[in-house]
């Protein structure tokens, strides 16, 4: 069958989404060979990125975070859209997302499971209270709260654990589907990379430029660039 013919005869459809999804909307991966860890910097971009670094060197944090973590000029491409346009259709279950860009709500998707949270989210550690995306890009040095309390994006960083309710539900759907497609992700992020095992439908469904993991347990693979394929169905 070819991916139309899946989609179509499918009711129950799970995207599970990595950052090749975004890459379509111009916003840099961080594993390939122009992606961001293999940029030099003084300090690794995972040292940067980690739990004990953002409460140890917030600044710096913060100088890195607002240069590269938050492409705000960022738009939904022919992926988002199609996954907003199944969902209104009533085919699309849910999306299960790696990335923290927010492009797929910015589509229109409702049901999204972020599994590393979210750039559009920010929270003040003392009292609570948001602090927006833009908000955050806007201000100069550490962004702290009305209270005085410091401000942390919802992001899950390095040494940081999944939340649990938004695993519960993404498996959940996962377990639910009867079409998985899995894209734009080289399956090397854990615990994350896992959840697929979890899919026990009819049509499971792999679209990479690049070779994974999980291609030999595919009914269909396309090693395909995501906006060209997505733009075809």
């Amino acid at each position: 069958m070819t991916l139309r013919e899946m989609v179509q005869s499918s009711g129950r459809i799970v995207f599970f989404g990595g950052a090749g999804v975004s890459t379509e909307s111009g916003i840099p991966d961080f594993r390939s060979q122009d992606g961001l860890y293999h940029m030099k910097y003084a300090v690794p971009p995972e040292r940067i990125l980690s739990a004990d670094y953002f409460f140890s060197h917030t600044a710096e944090f913060y100088r890195f975070y607002k240069d590269k973590m938050l492409p705000l000029w960022a738009k939904p491409n022919a992926v988002h859209n199609r996954l907003a346009e199944w969902e209104r259709e009533g085919k699309l279950l849910a999306v299960v997302t790696q990335n923290i860009d927010g492009l797929h709500q910015a589509a229109g998707s409702k049901r999204v499971f972020e599994l590393h949270g979210s750039v559009h989210r920010n929270f003040c550690l003392k009292c609570g209270a948001p602090m927006s995306a833009e908000e955050i890009a806007a201000c100069d040095g550490i962004p702290k709260c009305r209270c005085g309390g410091l401000v942390k994006p919802d992001v899950v960083l390095y040494g940081e654990s999944l939340d649990a309710e938004t695993v519960q539900g993404a498996v959940s759907a996962i377990s639910e589907a009867d079409m998985l497609v899995v894209a734009g992700t080289s399956l090397t992020v854990y615990p994350a990379a896992s959840f697929v095992n979890c899919f026990r439908g009819k049509h499971l469904v792999l679209i990479n430029r690049d070779e994974t993991s999980l291609d030999h347990k595919c009914d269909l693979v396309i090693h395909r660039g995501l906006g060209e394929v997505f733009s075809e169905i």
